[in-house]
């Protein structure tokens, strides 16, 4: 497993984490960042990347079937709840490159790795702490 990602990360219980610097890293290579936010996430705070692909995690169960099986997949969220379980649940289903975002978009913008942000309307660290810039 970690092989397919430079012997990057630690595991714990079986499952591949890596910090933000390391995803990209690996995403720069060929890797493909999963987004598990839901839309209106994303639409607020995106991963400036181009490798990769919205799957949100209400709809997780039924769509990770279409995820390629031929590409290292790093698994991303708001924080690293969700991803965790999609990632347990991608391994668990016979993917074998999967690795975690630890700490998610919170801890990639933190550590000012690329980012796309609507600034205009919105702030906060994480989806737990957004607030509308505009006026109500």
């Amino acid at each position: 497993m970690k092989e397919a990602f430079n012997n990057l990360g630690f595991v714990i219980d079986g499952l591949l984490h890596l910090t933000g610097k390391q995803a990209l890293e690996c995403i720069r290579q060929g890797a493909l960042l999963v987004d598990v936010r839901e839309d209106y996430e994303i639409a607020i705070k995106d991963f400036g990347v181009k490798n990769k692909l919205e799957c949100p995690f209400t709809d997780f169960g039924r769509l990770f079937e279409t995820l390629p099986r031929n590409k290292a997949l790093i698994i991303a969220d708001c924080v690293g709840i969700h991803s965790k379980e999609a990632a347990k649940m991608l391994l668990a289903n016979g993917f074998t490159a999967v690795a975690n975002l630890v700490g998610g978009v919170a801890s990639w913008e933190r550590d000012g790795l690329p980012m796309n942000s609507d600034v205009e309307t919105m702030s906060g660290q994480c989806m737990c702490q957004i607030k509308s810039r505009k006026p109500s």
